[in-house]
Parts: C-alpha cells; structure tokens; sequence
C-alpha cells in the first residue's frame, strides 16, 4: 500500500509550505529518511526527508506550489504499483486539492492524472463564514501588521490558500493608503496614499524577468515592512581589534582541540550579551504604547546563503561562555547552510548581529529585524594607520554599526551602547577565553 508523502506542520504558527525543490523525480528508489524534497515556509527553509522506503510513485504539488500543512504531496510504494489517477487531497483547511498528479503506472511510463471532480458547493452563509475565519487566521505576522496599522483584517480579500491573507495582500493594502471600515486610529497616525512606482522597464527594453525565489520574496516582504515600522537611525564606531587579535592567535588552538572554531564573531558575541546586559533598551520590543523588556538574550547571527539570508538564533546567549557562543556560531551557521534549521532556531531573537565584513564590506547600515529594536553591522577588519597616544601605527581596524529604533533608542543611548561594546572589545578579558 502506498505511504503518504504529507507537507509538514514545521511550528505551530505555521498553517502552509512551498515546495522550493524536488530532490527525487517519479520512478527513484529512496530510503527511508533520506531527502525527498525541500519546502520553504514563513520561518525557515528545509530538506524533508522520506517517511517510508520505496519508489517514489506520484509528486502531486510542483515546485512553487504553496499548500497547506498536512496536504498529501507525494505518494511512495513498490515499483509496478498503481494509484489512482483522480485522488483528491483533503488539506487542513477543509479544502480540496487537484492532485495535479504525474503518476508512474505498472509498466513503470508516466501517465498524468486526470482532475478530480468539483466538490459539492456549500451554502452562501457557510461559505462566509469560512471565508473569514481563514482571513483573522493568517500568520502572526500579518495579524501583528493589522492591528498596528487598525486593520480589520476580516475586510480583506485574501489571495493565500483558501483566501487566507498574505504579508503580501496587507502590504499592498497599507501601501494603498486604504482603510477598513471602523478600523480604530493607530498611535502611529494615518498613512498618506503612496504614489504608485515608475515601471521596472520600457517596452522594447532589452531584460531578462525572473520570478523571485520564496525565500528573497519572504525577506523583500518582511524589510518593506520593518522600515513602514521602526524610524531606523545609525551610529558608528571604529574599533581597535588589537587585542581581540593577541587573544584569538594565542587561544585559537586550544579552542580547535575543543571542537570549536574561535573567530571575530565569536568575540562580538560575547562582548554585545554583555553590553546588552548593561543596556536593557537594547533587548525591548514596543508594543503599541508599552515597552516590552526581554529578560532572556536570545541573539540572532545573520547568516548568508546562496538564494538569501537567514538569521538563527542563540537562545539565552548570555548564560554561554566565549567557547559555548562559539560553538552555537559554528553550529547554527552550518545547519543554516545544509537546510537542518527547525522552526524553533530561526524565531525568538531579541537582538541581531549581521557581518557584511567577511565580504570585504568596511561598514554595513542593516535593516531593523521585527519586533527587535536594534541590530548591529560589523564591518572588515583591515590593518590601517592610526594614532596610538600620539604616535602613527598600524592596527587592525573595525568600524562597528548600531541601527536602533527611533521611537525608543536615541542617539545618546546608541552612543553609551556602542562605547561600552567599544570598551569591552578593545581591552576583552582573557579570563572570558
């Protein structure tokens, strides 16, 4: 008997998946557990590996297709079996989903399915209902949206699965400068209607259009939104690595010999929990009119990857020591590469750090990850010349860069910040290594 192939529940907020890439194509072997296919959700990218061992029999959601959690996408069994060309899959919404289905018959030849038939129509008050329950069930995010921008999202014609809505639809709502109904006044005050953009190109124009990939759709999404948000401001340090320099050179073996790799992030890491520790305004969240002050330091590390940039997440990083942050960098950064993240280690952060340095980048103006309140650049350390008590020498040089949220952060604050890190990091304790 056929094994389903379901698309999984990866978090509780979850509620869909887009399959970015089948890794077996109809008619291979796999094995249980071994990589079968590669989703992406509102959260994190994943390899999914194969429930049962067989052949893979039947792929009924193509890649870019977006379906809800619990969909059957794929079917596995023993070479020579059939199923059945008109299977319908019942997704966790209640809907009906056309199996769309490349099917390999007995003889081992593709044979594509035929449609499954309409469903029998429910009644015009049902159907209302519904619809509004799949609309006020978006993601957290889109309803986090609404409610700061006085949104009934209710009013919204949702173009997600089941007509639920999208960061997509509510964006292009705010940017429209609409209003809903009765939707209450937001501290923030109303937003004048934004004038629509020229035309990316000009007929006759010579250019190539490619769609946007899940995961540069998801962070193009969630940046619009960031900056419509938070009142971004910067401030900039240069920092003296000398020290941090002797340490590692001295130290980097000893760290090897532990399994762990002992680089300039690790240093930064610890420096900023402990500056943050100083500077609580630094680990907040605003909350309409309150303040939200997080206990736990759970600090994010960018990490950049082929189709994007995902940043996991250290979870109470202030209660790890220099070589318990280097491990979790070293860790988290290769799982982030290799698809192995769970939904749990790129959510929660309460603080970013993002290098733009190991591109050769000399400082970097990062964008504010919601609902944190600041996110520090680190850029390349370069051997320049300075003045060291009034003599000319040559140090390895950082410039180190503090975007903060206005409506909380001031300028004096980041700059207390970013002298204490600059503090902390110039004369690093050995004892912490």
């Amino acid at each position: 008997m056929a094994t389903d192939v379901v698309m999984p529940q990866m978090g509780e907020s979850i509620a869909e998946g887009t399959i970015v890439r089948w890794i077996k194509k109809v008619g291979d072997p796999i094995d249980k557990d071994e990589p079968l296919f590669e989703i992406s959700t509102d959260k994190v990218d994943a390899e999914i590996p194969a429930p049962g061992a067989g052949v893979l029999l039947e792929i009924r959601v193509k890649e870019g297709e977006t379906v809800p959690v619990n969909s059957v996408v794929a079917l596995i069994g023993q070479k020579g079996e059939t199923v059945s060309s008109g299977s319908q899959v019942l997704g966790s919404s209640g809907s009906q989903v056309p199996s769309g289905s490349q099917v390999l018959g007995s003889s081992g030849a593709l044979v594509q399915g035929s449609p499954p038939s309409s469903p029998a129509p429910a009644s015009a008050s049902s159907v209302s209902t519904l619809d509004d329950l799949r609309r006020v069930r978006s993601a957290p995010l889109v309803r986090k949206i609404a409610k700061e921008h006085g949104i009934d999202i209710s009013q919204l014609n949702g173009t997600g699965i089941s007509g639920r809505v999208t960061k997509d639809d509510i964006n292009a709502f705010i940017a429209g400068g609409k209003k809903t109904s009765g939707a209450p006044a937001t501290s923030s005050g109303a937003r004048a209607p934004m004038a629509a953009p020229p035309p990316a190109f000009q007929p006759g124009e010579s250019v190539r259009i490619e769609k946007m990939g899940v995961m540069r759709k998801k962070i193009a999404e969630h940046m619009v939104m960031s900056i419509h948000t938070s009142p971004h401001v910067y401030s900039a340090y240069e920092v003296d690595f000398g020290r941090i320099d002797q340490l590692r050179l001295k130290k980097k073996a000893d760290y090897e010999a532990a399994g762990a790799k002992l680089t300039y992030t690790a240093f930064i890491a610890k420096a900023t929990v402990d500056t943050i520790r100083q500077f609580p305004f630094s680990n907040a969240s605003i909350d309409g009119e309150n303040i939200v002050y997080k206990r736990d330091i759970n600090l994010g590390i960018a990490v950049a990857l082929e189709s994007g940039l995902i940043v996991p997440v250290i979870k109470q990083a202030d209660e790890r020591n220099l070589l318990g942050l280097s491990r979790a960098i070293q860790d988290l950064a290769a799982r982030a590469r290799s698809k192995k993240l769970q939904p749990e280690e790129v959510q929660g952060g309460t603080f970013t750090i993002t290098n733009p340095g190991i591109f050769g980048a000399l400082f970097g103006l990062p964008i504010i990850s919601q609902p944190q309140v600041a996110i520090l650049g680190v850029g390349s350390v370069d051997k320049r010349v300075v003045v060291v008590d009034d003599m000319i020498a040559v140090r390895p040089m950082c410039y180190l860069t503090l975007g903060y949220d206005h409506r909380l952060i001031d300028g004096a604050d980041a700059g207390r910040f970013l002298q204490a890190l600059k503090e902390r990091l110039q004369n690093f304790d050995e004892s912490w290594v």
